[in-house]
């Protein structure tokens, strides 16, 4: 069992973007390209406890400012439980972390963050 802990110092730029991206398309109210980065950011952080739990933590900031009930519901589970399957290495690949999409199902990872995450982990 591989143990996670901290996200590789080469990876946080790119994470830390996304999220970025995704706050500054929720002020302009770019609402789809703001979930769009966030997910992105999931991706990229959901290997790593901290880094996976945060990103839960805005997609359940961002259910409330939209007031989307199954996003809300959808993330409390999400935000209890993803770091700790982070943490014990046991994470579905890809999942973007939506309440859209099953919590356990791996996905494809887009091919411009599997570069990403092949070069910096």
């Amino acid at each position: 069992m591989k143990v996670n802990t901290n996200m590789p110092t080469k990876l946080k730029p790119f994470y830390n973007a996304e999220l970025e991206l995704a706050k500054n398309n929720f002020k302009e109210n770019n609402l789809q390209k703001s979930w769009f980065h966030l997910e992105r950011a999931h991706i990229i952080g959901q290997k790593y406890p901290y880094e996976h739990t945060f990103v839960h933590w805005k997609m359940l900031q961002f259910g409330f400012k939209i007031k989307n009930a199954k996003e809300i519901f959808g993330q409390i589970p999400r935000l209890l439980v993803g770091g700790v399957k982070s943490f014990v290495g046991h994470i579905p690949v890809g999942n973007t972390g939506g309440a859209n999409v099953p919590p356990l199902r791996a996905m494809e990872i887009p091919e411009d963050i599997q570069k990403i995450l092949n070069v910096n982990t």
